[in-house]
């Protein structure tokens, strides 16, 4: 039976539970609302906090202004013994900062407990991009199948763009203005961007709308730019699959995902000299700390010109 400490106890939790989740509820509907953050985003902001607040119900403290630095401490001290990895520790530390950052503003929080909390800095890994060489292999026209001919304009498409791989299967007919040469697309957040296409990828879609979508639709109407053999919109899942073939067929070794053709997009433009601040728009990155991850693609080149040209080099 219950003792009266252990119904104490177990009302205490379920204070702290409710007034702080009533906190996270307003700082997760601010990131969907004023920064428009996309609903995978949000869904990993909650997990993670909702994770925190275990950790704080446990020790009885009711709201944000009762936090202090020791308790975040001991929250990533716990996650360390869990076994968790820096990197995930240094994510939920991310999402913890912002929960207090949100209350502090709101006026919630005289003093943002987690302000001098720091983990060690994480060396920012490029992810795997492909050299032109590989990428030229990978888009070296196929055969005359209408599915090949999708893919390749598919593929191209990504490699010219920089399109994430549920931006480029969302993809609408209207969407693509050929003539002019750009296309426009509503990346994360629901926030719309027009990037251009350049000469090889507009003929390689171009001949697609001619050809092969007409084959593959074999009469059906569809709206959607990319269709699958049943006419309907391709999905991620078949996106994948189809590229996972092609690899396979122009002999490249290693993990290739469409992400990675996003990234042998942004690379092969830093290292021709691209601006930054113009890939960030082509990326559709809402930050450019996001984008300067291929800085050090451009210190390398830099490095590759003065040992070239420099007399000492």
């Amino acid at each position: 039976m219950p003792t009266p400490a252990r119904n104490a106890q177990d009302a205490g939790r379920k204070i702290a539970v409710s007034l702080l989740d009533a906190q996270v509820d307003r700082y997760l509907n601010h990131l969907a609302t004023e920064r428009g953050l996309a609903a995978n985003t949000l869904a990993a902001y909650g997990r993670d906090l909702a994770v925190f607040l275990d950790h704080l119900a446990r020790h009885h403290i009711a709201s944000g202004a009762a936090v202090q630095g020791r308790d975040v401490v001991s929250f990533l001290d716990a996650l360390r013994q869990r076994g968790l990895s820096a990197r995930s520790r240094a994510r939920m530390l991310a999402a913890v900062r912002g929960l207090f950052r949100f209350l502090l503003r709101e006026r919630d929080l005289s003093t943002d407990p987690s302000q001098d909390i720091h983990l060690p800095r994480l060396g920012q890994r490029l992810p795997r991009s492909l050299g032109p060489e590989e990428m030229a292999e990978l888009l070296r026209r196929g055969d005359s199948d209408p599915l090949t001919q999708r893919d390749g304009a598919m593929f191209e498409l990504v490699y010219a763009t920089g399109l994430r791989v549920s931006e480029v299967v969302s993809l609408t007919v209207n969407q693509v203005n050929l003539e002019a040469g750009y296309l426009t697309v509503i990346g994360k957040g629901g926030k719309e961007r027009a990037v251009p296409i350049g000469t090889c990828a507009r003929q390689r879609v171009l001949d697609y709308l001619q050809t092969a979508r007409p084959a593959i639709l074999a009469g059906r109407l569809s709206r959607q730019l990319f269709v699958n053999r049943s006419g309907r919109r391709l999905s991620r899942q078949g996106f994948w699959k189809r590229l996972r073939l092609a690899v396979r067929h122009a002999g490249i070794a290693g993990t290739v995902s469409p992400h990675t053709l996003r990234h042998a997009f942004a690379t092969h433009l830093v290292e021709r000299g691209a601006d930054l601040r113009a890939v960030q728009m082509m990326l559709g990155h809402a930050d450019i700390a996001t984008t300067q991850i291929y800085t050090h693609v451009a210190r390398e080149r830099l490095r590759a010109v003065h040992r070239k040209f420099h007399p000492r080099g």
